[in-house]
């Protein structure tokens, strides 16, 4: 994917924040919004870099590939009213569980991924950066001579092709983990195995 147009990021708490880091590590722009308006963020950008800045949740969305991540019981109101994204790449980096109390959500038997898709009609999902701890997604991904990992799932080959090449962009080595649904299983915190994991691909 080329690195010159700018990803939308939804959500500046810690998770869309790291994201935002490991982009501004690279040189790869992005436009970052949140709740409160451009204005709350613009502490954060100028930290970040000027390859980051601050934007309307609309000027966010309207990227070709968006990252969202966003406290779960907000996520509806975070998308609401947006277009349609008629098969833009959208990313789920959310989890079903929040502070303070970290109940785990009631999803009546789905992936939270398939709770979200609903969310964000006509996108392509992708499900990636919700798995690793924020300061770990933040943080050089070189390990030892390895490389952390990062798991990837979705149901669209040419939409995970893209991610899989921007998590490599990022210096992380990227797992295909298959479909939403079962992969989405796998990766989904809390439930799965394997979220909080700290892993290094060596080679």
């Amino acid at each position: 994917m080329s690195t010159t147009s700018p990803i939308g990021i939804i959500g500046a708490g810690k998770i869309g924040t790291a994201f935002a880091r490991a982009l501004a590590r690279r040189h790869i722009p992005a436009i970052i919004a949140n709740s409160r308006g451009p204005d709350s963020l613009r502490a954060l950008t100028e930290s970040l870099g000027p390859g980051i800045r601050a934007g309307t949740r609309e000027e966010a969305a309207a990227q070709a590939l968006v990252l969202v991540a966003v406290s779960w019981s907000k996520l509806p109101v975070a998308l609401a009213g947006l277009p349609d994204f008629g098969g833009r790449i959208v990313i789920d980096a959310n989890n079903p569980i929040e502070a303070p109390l970290f109940k785990p959500a009631e999803l009546n038997g789905q992936t939270s991924s398939e709770v979200f898709a609903r969310l964000v009609p006509g996108a392509r999902v992708v499900k990636a950066f919700n798995h690793l701890r924020p300061e770990l997604l933040a943080a050089d991904p070189g390990v030892q001579g390895g490389q952390r990992v990062l798991f990837y799932v979705g149901d669209d080959p040419q939409a995970k092709a893209e991610v899989g090449s921007l998590i490599r962009q990022l210096g992380f080595a990227d797992i295909d983990l298959g479909e939403l649904i079962p992969g989405g299983k796998l990766t989904q915190f809390p439930g799965g195995p394997l979220p909080a994991l700290d892993l290094v691909r060596f080679g």
